[in-house]
């Protein structure tokens, strides 16, 4: 994201980020030799001139963020959406529309597909948000994700097209806004910032308690499976039009040469504390949808009654967009690492929980206690991103590179 204009940085400094003051987000060391400053974070370096690095100071300083009012809150608003839907055509496609053509395993690639490409062309989406195509990649995006759902709609009952469809398709279109989504709130919010995006990605899980219901009534009631898909798109495609007019950047595109994607790739992958927090959502990933994604499919197979194991998933999101809102009311007081690591280490004891639950009782408390605590993990990661970045201009950029390794995770976990 961009930098504001600044006055003249004569000495070193040290920066404490007023969102994350557990965190010092870096020291700034400058050696000037003709026109040109080395800026060093974390053993890395990068050139550029002085005039960039003096407006990327006062940048991080921020003077002028809203950080709340009117026009910043409905754009939190207009990122609401929902991506965790996906488990109720999973337990559609295994157990009636490809019932006794493809295993359960084979399907789950179709769902593994899409969150890999949910994440990983982040490298690429983020970058572009950066340098301010913020409305071609929501536009795009927005008209990808109801195309493809329309023509799942029309197709046959073969694995190939759902997968080049829901997998790619939805996957690819997701991917496009997700980070400009989540990115735009940090033009408006600064010490607030955290409190904004987990409202903002609350609104994914509060759409994902919603829509699985209807999706459940639709598929298995008169509408059937294809006008229910079809009904889907519509409703999608008019909360995704409403939400383009609610967004709105509020600063200036940053310069194409002030850093490029491959540059920005090598620069990161430099700093030490920002790799290990990639290898961290790495093998967090690899675990953390599973149970999202079949937690409707394994309360039937475990004979559950169907009308109540319909609304599993819906309780998870529900449970889940409480998550993304309530541990972020303390990453102010105690730090945005000292708030995620409890609420990981917690989801991941769960999921072997889901080895000993075998009746609708503790299905329920799974699925509350899941979502809550892996909806922390999602609601907190754009902040522990934001904690690392030594530039508002990176944000984007940094989204992206770990994304591409977490969408790796994701992919192998399923």
């Amino acid at each position: 994201m961009p930098s504001s204009p600044s006055s003249s940085v004569s000495t070193p400094s040290l920066v404490e980020t007023e969102a994350f003051p557990s965190r010092t987000s870096y020291i700034s060391k400058e050696k000037e030799k003709d026109d040109v400053t080395i800026c060093e974070k974390g053993g890395s370096t990068l050139n550029c001139s002085k005039s960039d690095h003096e407006s990327a100071t006062k940048d991080l300083e921020q003077v002028d963020v809203p950080d709340g009012g009117l026009r910043a809150w409905l754009v939190v608003v207009g990122v609401f959406g929902y991506t965790n839907a996906y488990g109720v055509y999973n337990d559609y496609y295994v157990r009636t529309y490809l019932v006794d053509k493809y295993t359960s395993a084979q399907i789950s690639w179709i769902g593994s597909v899409q969150l890999f490409l949910v994440l990983s062309i982040g490298l690429f989406t983020g970058r572009a948000f950066d340098t301010g195509h913020f409305y071609h990649l929501m536009i795009g995006g927005s008209v990808l994700l109801v195309f493809c759902l329309f023509m799942i709609s029309i197709t046959q009952p073969v694995i190939w097209q759902l997968f080049i469809l829901q997998g790619v398709g939805i996957g690819a279109a997701i991917g496009m806004m997700y980070i400009p989504a989540v990115g735009i709130c940090s033009h408006y919010f600064r010490k607030r910032r955290p409190l904004a995006i987990g409202i903002a990605t609350s609104g994914s899980a509060l759409g994902g308690a919603l829509h699985p219901i209807m999706l459940n009534h639709w598929f298995h009631g008169p509408l059937g499976f294809r006008n229910g898909v079809r009904l889907s798109a519509g409703l999608n495609g008019g909360l995704l039009l409403i939400s383009l007019f609610l967004m709105k950047p509020r600063l200036a595109p940053t310069k194409e040469s002030k850093i490029g994607t491959i540059e920005s790739f090598k620069l990161f992958l430099r700093d030490v504390p920002y790799v290990f927090t990639i290898a961290g959502t790495v093998f967090t990933l690899a675990g953390l949808y599973y149970p999202i994604f079949f937690v409707q499919l394994n309360s039937i197979k475990n004979g559950i009654n169907p009308t109540l194991a319909f609304y599993t998933i819906a309780i998870l999101n529900g449970a889940s967009s409480i998550g993304r809102i309530i541990p972020n009311l303390f990453v102010y007081r105690y730090g945005v690492f000292n708030v995620l690591v409890p609420c990981v280490a917690t989801a991941s004891v769960l999921v072997f929980c889901t080895l000993a639950v075998k009746d609708a009782a503790g299905t329920l408390i799974f699925a509350i206690l899941y979502g809550f605590f892996s909806g922390a993990y999602i609601g907190l990661i754009a902040p522990v991103i934001n904690s690392l970045s030594t530039h508002d201009y990176e944000i984007g950029a940094r989204l992206g590179v770990c994304f591409v390794f977490t969408g790796l995770g994701g992919l192998l976990g399923m």
